[in-house]
């Protein structure tokens, strides 16, 4: 247990010059370049173009092949994907014999993937073969692009500066064997002399398993995961743009936002509820059963340790961190709903067909609020699911806001009460309030657009001061 692996998001990739000087290389040399496995997502925004935008929903590669009735958008998205990869990487290499090589690689990926979707198209041009049961497939085959490019682009940059790195491509093109995911990284890694060798490994893995069945866009995080436990990590890192911090400094100032440090996983698990992932859950799950602890830094300040997470509990109740995010209210209403089981289950069964994120609930006699992560046009179909069930009760989605104060220990503190108390004070009014018994969160119910100053006025009062773990006086 001599090494860590490493993970670079998207946002961060797209600064990769910038990190070789601090974060690959910085002021280490010789044998201290090494002992270290990272794990790299695709640039930023590249993985948008090949599936869809994140959160426009715009449609990429993929959601133009899966709904196109002639070849035209697909073939014209694709075009658009080998543009920004090419920018990607022009920006970020020195050299013109570099350049050139990753010039052909995105070609040969590009245009080897367009010939596969051609030939999958004729394929299922014969009644045989139906393109719906392969439209999973071709999402992992379009993944899979976006790291293998980055994941190049990374290793040529870095043996140029002179550092024995090796990629590993993890993504399976043309290969012809079927492998689970835990033979694909063993075989990826297989030889490696990490005390020689840097290894630069895509964050994507194909396999027998589907990464995007089960984990869509968190896929890499998995990757990530998987390598730290099969490898004997004695640390996970993810470096991201920013350090893990108490709020959003853009909403409370970074002279009043603070590192957190330390924390453990089940704030992580709060976390991701509420939209702000450190590390997807089934991915901290990994970590939790192989022992390694996991560390969120900042990409570009190498030398801060930024926040450890682990299992340890908090010394002293304390809150950490507030954060919020938009939802959707849906609200069943059924008089007659008062001692008849079954309405819950119902409902979540409508909302598990639609795929949506349940970040919060409540009931009382007659009625079922669940509150969501979705959008209104999708919630307008769950609606009209639960009207032909339900044709009697009053069915509504409102747009609201949940801001929630989180950490390993809040009991003691009042976090309730004097969170109402402050969001009263500062003129402004929660819709409602939710508290469990594990006191590890406390969320607030509010309009959506008083969500940025309830989280500022919360962090001001519930956050204790530490005026030397200030993001402005780390930086």
């Amino acid at each position: 247990m001599t090494h860590t692996v490493e993970k670079i998001g998207g946002t961060s990739m797209s600064r990769l010059d910038a990190l070789r000087d601090t974060l690959f290389i910085g002021d280490r040399s010789g044998a201290d370049l090494y002992g270290r496995m990272f794990v790299v997502s695709a640039f930023g925004g590249v993985t948008d173009l090949l599936l869809e935008h994140k959160k426009s929903g715009d449609p990429g590669v993929y959601a133009r092949f899966a709904g196109a009735e002639s070849d035209h958008g697909w073939h014209g998205a694709l075009d658009r994907v080998a543009e920004a990869m090419t920018d990607a990487h022009g920006a970020v290499l020195d050299h013109p014999a570099d350049r050139e090589q990753a010039d052909a690689f995105v070609l040969e990926r590009i245009e080897g993937t367009r010939n596969c979707l051609v030939d999958l198209r004729r394929l299922c041009s014969y009644g045989h073969f139906r393109l719906s049961e392969h439209l999973l497939q071709v999402r992992e085959l379009l993944s899979g692009l976006g790291e293998a490019h980055s994941a190049f682009t990374a290793t040529l940059m870095l043996q140029r500066a002179g550092v024995n790195a090796r990629l590993v491509d993890l993504t399976g093109w043309r290969d012809e064997q079927t492998v689970d995911l835990e033979s694909r990284i063993k075989g990826g890694i297989e030889g490696i002399d990490i005390s020689a060798e840097m290894p630069i490994v895509t964050g994507y893995a194909q396999c027998a398993e589907g990464l995007m069945r089960e984990f869509d866009r968190g896929y890499s995080e998995i990757t990530f995961s998987r390598l730290a436990a099969l490898s004997g990590a004695r640390e996970a890192i993810i470096h991201k743009e920013f350090h893990l911090s108490s709020a959003d400094p853009r909403l409370v100032g970074a002279d009043k936002a603070q590192k957190i440090g330390h924390t453990n996983y089940d704030v992580a698990d709060q976390l991701s509820n509420m939209g702000m992932e450190a590390i997807h859950p089934k991915a901290a799950k990994t970590l939790r059963q192989a022992d390694v602890p996991l560390r969120v830094t900042n990409a570009f300040e190498p030398g801060d340790p930024g926040t450890l997470i682990d299992d340890r509990p908090a010394e002293t109740p304390e809150a950490e961190i507030v954060t919020g995010l938009d939802i959707i209210a849906l609200e069943v209403f059924e008089q007659d709903m008062v001692g008849v089981k079954g309405y819950d289950a119902a409902i979540l069964d409508v909302l598990t067909r639609h795929n949506v994120r349940i970040v919060s609930k409540l009931s009382n006699a007659n009625t079922i609020t669940h509150y969501v992560d979705a959008s209104l046009k999708i919630m307008r179909r769950v609606e009209k699911d639960l009207e032909r069930l339900y044709p009697a009760a009053r069915i509504t989605s409102r747009k609201l806001a949940i801001a929630s104060v989180i950490g390993r220990d809040l009991s003691g503190l009042s976090i309730l009460s004097r969170g109402l108390q402050v969001i009263a004070e500062a003129g402004l009014e929660a819709v409602g309030a939710l508290q469990g018994p594990r006191s590890v969160d406390v969320q607030f119910v509010m309009e959506c657009g008083d969500l940025d100053k309830t989280i500022s006025v919360l962090h001001a009062s519930l956050i204790p001061a530490a005026g030397d773990n200030t993001l402005s006086k780390a930086a």
